[in-house]
């Protein structure tokens, strides 16, 4: 079965740096949209970044958009996020999920398979 292992969550200061990598397995790769969303504790699951099938397009949420990049490395089907600038409300689980064929849409709705999740942790 399909799965996806994240990894590289932790505890950080704010204004530090994490990269969170997301491995998938049993997948033709480069047929799915990858995306990375967070829920942070009491809040909804949301959407932070997504890179399209076809690397035609890249989405990012208003609250992350220059902070943070999503990239992917098909030959090695990992998807990665690079988090800098992190603030405190940043912290959350993030999950990355993959989406056949998808356009990096927001909505987790789209996205069939999803990773376990990894913390991340900013403190003051």
């Amino acid at each position: 079965q399909v799965q996806l292992v994240e990894s590289g969550g932790g505890l950080v200061q704010a204004g530090d740096s994490l990269r969170l990598s997301c491995v998938a397995s049993r997948l033709t790769f480069s047929d799915y949209a990858m995306g990375w969303f967070r829920q942070a504790p009491g809040k909804e699951r949301e959407s932070v970044a997504a890179f399209s099938w076809d690397r035609g397009r890249i989405y990012y949420a208003d609250s992350v958009k220059g902070r943070f990049t999503i990239s992917r490395d098909n030959a090695k089907s990992t998807v990665y996020l690079q988090m800098n600038s992190l603030k405190l409300e940043d912290t959350a689980v993030y999950y990355c999920a993959a989406d056949f064929l998808g356009p990096a849409a927001p909505g987790e709705r789209a996205y069939e398979y999803w990773g376990q999740g990894t913390q991340v942790t900013v403190s003051s």
